[in-house]
């Protein structure tokens, strides 16, 4: 057996994206722009009394607040990336980030459901032009904040690889956009041809497809946060590597997400013929992307 230093055996458990400078700042970028075009959204939706345009200013209040929590959870993240506090770093804050936002976003859509029924009630008298303007510029205003948001949810099939954090902030864009577009189209069928219901109908619709949204969001954040987002196949594939010679057994075995496109795992080995530690891991991370793993090795 050969001595080593401790030392030699200590890593680095900081599992955060190379990319949160970048997405951080982004983000702050967006907010400035929600958080000016929430004012101006709001006191146009009251001064010309169109739900459409009033709940768009809504959502973008409560978005404002949301991409807070997605800028805290960055800095939060990266101020405590290297803290022994932390086992596994702080990967999983950016997640919390993403489900906190995606609850505030499921609320949204049901007050904008409420408000809009109660509008069917009792109508309002719309200034048409006015806000069509408005909501016009909101819709810009959405769309510049996507475009800046994107690479959080670009490539949507490698979802493990996600910056959910980002997600949950671009999420809350698209959800802006919608009602903008939404807003435009029932106002222009108020203007053209009276349908005055169009308004508050659009803000139902505008409600269903937000609440989709967020429900999304939150089974895929919170699958990870409860450590139960890793297929069932990678874990059979680490299983069969570590049972691969005749007689070995792995009778506990856990895999967890510690990062993007990062698993670590925690494997128990029961056998007649041990081998080194080493060789144990070497096998695993052979058959998945193990940047963390731990081997308890048992002789039969």
């Amino acid at each position: 057996m050969h001595s080593q230093n401790a030392s030699t055996w200590k890593h680095d458990h900081d599992y955060l994206s190379d990319r949160i400078d970048r997405n951080e700042h982004q983000t702050r970028l967006v907010i400035a722009l929600t958080a000016a075009m929430m004012v101006v959204e709001i006191s146009a939706g009251m001064l010309f009394g169109s739900m459409a345009l009033l709940a768009d200013g809504w959502h973008m209040a409560s978005h404002a607040s949301a991409l807070s929590i997605t800028a805290f959870a960055y800095w939060f993240a990266r101020r405590h990336r290297r803290s022994v506090r932390y086992s596994f770093g702080t990967w999983k804050v950016s997640v919390l980030g993403g489900f906190t936002s995606a609850i505030v976003l499921g609320f949204v859509a049901v007050l904008i459901a409420g408000e809009s029924v109660a509008r069917f009630l009792s109508p309002h008298t719309i200034s048409f032009d006015q806000a069509m303007v408005v909501a016009f510029v909101g819709l810009l205003v959405n769309i510049v904040s996507a475009w800046l948001l994107r690479d959080g949810h670009d490539h949507g099939h490698h979802q493990h690889h996600h910056d959910h954090n980002l997600r949950a902030a671009y999420l809350h864009v698209l959800a802006d956009a919608l009602t903008s577009l939404s807003a435009i189209f029932a106002l222009g069928c108020g203007k053209l041809f009276g349908w005055w219901w169009m308004d508050p109908a659009m803000g139902i619709v505008g409600s269903v497809v937000i609440g989709r949204w967020a429900y999304g969001l939150v089974r895929e954040t919170s699958a990870i946060l409860l450590d139960a987002d890793v297929e069932q196949s990678t874990c059979d594939a680490i299983r069969g590597a570590l049972e691969d010679n005749a007689g070995d057994q792995v009778p506990d075995l856990h895999v967890w997400r510690v990062g993007p496109g990062r698993l670590a795992a925690i494997a128990v080995i029961v056998t007649g013929s041990p081998k080194p530690p080493a060789d144990y891991k070497q096998r695993m991370q052979d058959a998945a992307p193990l940047t963390h793993v731990t081997v308890e090795v048992n002789l039969r």
